[in-house]
């Protein structure tokens, strides 16, 4: 008789369901829990493996009939973004992103409501209650940042910290060879701004700095609109079944 490591993960399959990218689809996911001692190791090796974190579950497609979930991580030291993407760090160069602990507040939540009720009224988190968000947030054995986005100040050379209004936020992992963006939100009267896309602008130029060689963005889902914009961001790669592939 064996037995397993109290803090070895075991792995779970979850029955089929309406796939939320593809039309017509059904998904299936494997997932674990990231606890104990060994979280970080354990997110780490995890998310170079195709998985993500949500709180403290890690999961994956394992869908039977379908591989169009593909996760893709940004190659940070030869990015270089394109005139739309330059126009976009443009436009923002007056907001700047501080790290913070990952400690959920009323201004946050606030902001994130306004979010997910203009952009996600339909969607898996339309009724996530102040709870809900604190847990997203908080629960976490791994080392997690919430970056927060606001216009710059006087003093923000210095003090690195924005003033004013809440405007964006990401919250995002740190790992030993690269950033994670777990999830990111913003004011939806600032939608003209493209502030999706400039916070991986920014986590790019974060990682770079930090001297990590990718930025995970999750999954490229073939086919979906929804999904599709994590291909500009070259080069990149694309974890196939014969692993990391890069692509340019």
């Amino acid at each position: 008789m064996t037995s397993q490591p109290r803090d070895a993960p075991q792995f779970y399959l979850t029955s089929p369901s309406a796939c939320p990218y593809l039309p017509g689809k059904e998904e299936r996911k494997v997932f674990t829990h990231i606890v104990g001692r060994r979280g970080r190791e354990l997110n780490e090796i995890l998310t170079q493996g195709g998985f993500r974190r949500s709180q403290t579950i890690a999961y994956r497609p394992a869908c039977d009939t379908c591989r169009a979930c593909v996760s893709v991580r940004v190659l940070v030291d030869e990015f270089e973004p394109s005139g739309n993407l330059r126009r976009v760090l443009k436009d923002n160069a007056d907001l700047i992103g501080s790290p913070n602990p990952n400690r959920p507040t009323s201004e946050q939540y606030s902001l994130f409501r306004r979010y997910v009720d203009t952009r996600h009224a339909d969607g898996g988190m339309a009724d996530m209650t102040v709870l809900d968000y604190s847990m997203m947030v908080e629960d976490s054995h791994v080392d997690t940042k919430l970056i927060e986005y606001r216009r710059r100040g006087i003093d923000s050379s210095i003090t690195g910290k924005g003033e004013g209004n809440l405007i964006a936020v990401c919250l995002t992992d740190e790992m030993s060879d690269g950033l994670s963006m777990v999830y990111s939100f913003y004011d939806p009267d600032h939608q003209d701004r493209s502030l999706g896309t400039f916070m991986i602008l920014d986590h790019i130029r974060r990682a770079k700095a930090m001297g990590l060689p990718y930025l995970y963005l999750g999954y490229w889902v073939d086919g979906s609109k929804k999904m599709g914009y994590k291909a500009r961001y070259k080069p990149q790669e694309r974890l196939l079944a014969h692993g990391w592939v890069r692509v340019d």
